[in-house]
């Protein structure tokens, strides 16, 4: 899958060597949260579009761009903040999870974004947070979804 990023991100992915700096951007979400938690992976606050996202250790591994299939990632977050923890036994759903990939040059550009995550299978103790990032896998779908009957599409007959 082809993604649209700026000339000074490929630039410095394609160099042998560069200064250039990409930082991970996490917003968890939900509707039962007060506000959603963002998080940097930069050692100091990350202001990006107005938003602030909070120093905080975490371990993130990206999902790859095998075509076909379902995008699935894994996430651990340090546990020495308790919000984080607080905030996920407070929920009956998964939390939302957005993944933006910014330079640390230029915060408000968004070089790479993967939404619609859902933290599942969340287990935590005292040193981490730690769940699976998933999004609902469409591929297993049935097709047709529908009979096409005259009592549901009558308009068909």
């Amino acid at each position: 899958m082809s993604r649209n990023t700026g000339l000074a991100a490929r630039t410095a992915l394609n160099a042998s060597g560069t200064g250039e700096v990409f930082l991970i951007l996490l917003t968890l979400s939900h509707p039962h949260l007060p506000e959603p938690i963002r998080v940097t992976s930069d050692a100091v606050v990350t202001i990006s579009r107005e938003q602030v996202f909070s120093p905080f250790p975490f371990d993130l591994t990206l999902p790859d761009d095998a075509e076909g299939a379902s995008p699935e990632a894994r996430l651990s977050i340090d546990n020495v903040d308790r919000r984080v923890v607080l905030a996920i036994r407070s929920l009956q759903s998964a939390a939302y999870v957005l993944i933006e990939i910014v330079r640390a040059d230029e915060p408000d550009v968004i070089e790479a974004k993967f939404e619609d995550f859902r933290l599942t299978n969340v287990s935590y103790d005292s040193q981490v947070v730690a769940g699976n990032l998933t999004i609902e896998d469409f591929i297993s779908e049935p097709f047709p979804a529908a009979i096409f009957s005259p009592g549901l599409f009558p308009g068909l007959f």
